[in-house]
């Protein structure tokens, strides 16, 4: 389920006419929202008891400029006409993704798709960009509009920045729609049919198993958040609420490099409970990784404590998602590391300097892992000494 957006005028349905050449199957927005309120349905009906006869047309369908103007710049208005809408048009959207074929990519052209708050209901989100002044340019010629009405209609969407923080995939369109497509390909080819097989077949995407440091990214924790958010999505309507997710490891210390790998992680009071989860988090793009898994419990020599661990399907992002009993040493040591590395600069610059001689002498992520161990140790202590000092104590859930 690919949730497809962009401002008015950016270009948003050029992509989706390419991807569904391509072969995805389309979800059109704003074609459910005019037939969830055609003439002779309930949706109609509601509409009319909110906003009076006035917004009927002659033909019996709905005189949508008269609609448009009754709740442009009337917040409480538009909530109300929302509220017939949206359900109607989720509703309908399910249907139609049901609908489809096992090995499909549902791409949902959603114009209001981050005003809406729907971006954590997709496993991924292409957003379509292009400067305002463009699209000015744009609406004005193709469109029919004067400036003052096309500036209009684009305050009053999402800010730009707004929507490229909650996308996962950027296509930027300045130019010709040969650009624009040349773009659209290898998002099709390397991104989206291999993150369809893979969630289809319940796997996460291969690794290499090489080594792939990067310098530090300020975007690591923007697309974490992303996830956490996908995460929490899926698992509301099983655990009554927001599960207790956290971004850990190396790319949740600002200034640290690492592998462009995020570590999340889940806290569940048992791991019957991870077990029960696991499907969810599959469904969500996050299968649950074969084997079994231990943290190393710091302090304890030869301890171990299980755990479970899912990756991303998502080729594009990988993730691992640890998913601990709160309470247990890995848990804690988890949160500790983090927050102490985050708190003592001498301390990540030590972490950033080990890492860069393991980096050098390590080609692979397994050996890597291993050469580490000894430092994990040692930084057990010295954080364990930290949280004395300060009365750290793991973050409320």
């Amino acid at each position: 389920m690919v949730g497809l957006t962009g401002g008015i005028g950016a270009g948003k349905s050029a992509v989706a006419r390419r991807l569904v050449a391509r072969g995805a199957v389309l979800v059109d927005a704003d074609r459910l929202a005019r037939e969830v309120v055609a003439a002779g349905t309930d949706g109609q009906a509601e509409v009319v008891e909110a906003f009076g006869p006035a917004v009927l047309g002659p033909d019996g369908e709905l005189d949508r400029p008269a609609l448009g103007a009754r709740v442009f710049g009337d917040e409480a208005a538009r909530r109300r006409l929302e509220r017939i809408i949206h359900p109607r048009v989720r509703a309908r959207t399910g249907e139609l993704a049901a609908a489809a074929a096992p090995d499909a990519i549902v791409v949902n052209d959603v114009p209001l798709l981050v005003e809406a708050g729907l971006a954590a209901s997709f496993h991924l989100v292409v957003v379509v960009d292009a400067d305002r002044g463009v699209r000015i340019r744009r609406l004005v010629a193709t469109r029919g509009m004067s400036e003052e009405q096309a500036t209009a209609r684009i305050a009053a969407q999402a800010d730009d920045a707004v929507r490229r923080d909650a996308a996962d995939a950027i296509l930027t369109n300045i130019g010709t729609i040969e650009e624009l497509e040349a773009q659209v390909e290898p998002l099709w080819r390397d991104r989206l049919r291999p993150y369809e097989k893979n969630l289809r077949l319940g796997r996460h995407a291969p690794a290499d198993g090489l080594l792939h440091a990067v310098p530090p990214d300020p975007t690591w924790p923007r697309q974490a958040a992303r996830v956490i958010d996908r995460i929490r999505h899926a698992l509301r309507p099983l655990v009554g609420g927001d599960a207790d997710v956290t971004h850990i490891g190396s790319t949740a210390v600002p200034g640290l490099p690492a592998k462009d790998l995020l570590d999340l992680m889940l806290a569940v009071p048992t791991l019957a409970e991870a077990d029960r989860l696991a499907g969810a988090l599959g469904a969500a793009g996050l299968p649950r990784r074969a084997g079994e898994w231990h943290d190393n419990a710091r302090g304890l020599p030869g301890k171990t404590w299980p755990k479970r661990l899912h990756g991303s399907a998502d080729p594009g992002r990988p993730v691992n998602l640890h998913v601990r009993v709160a309470g247990s040493p890995g848990w804690r040591f988890a949160l500790l590391m983090r927050d102490h590395l985050g708190a003592v600069p001498a301390a990540r610059d030590e972490y950033a300097a080990a890492k860069r001689r393991w980096v050098a002498r390590h080609s692979d992520v397994a050996s890597y892992a291993e050469a580490k161990e000894p430092w994990l140790d040692e930084e057990a202590e010295a954080a364990h000494a930290w949280a004395e000092a300060t009365g750290w104590h793991p973050p409320a859930s």
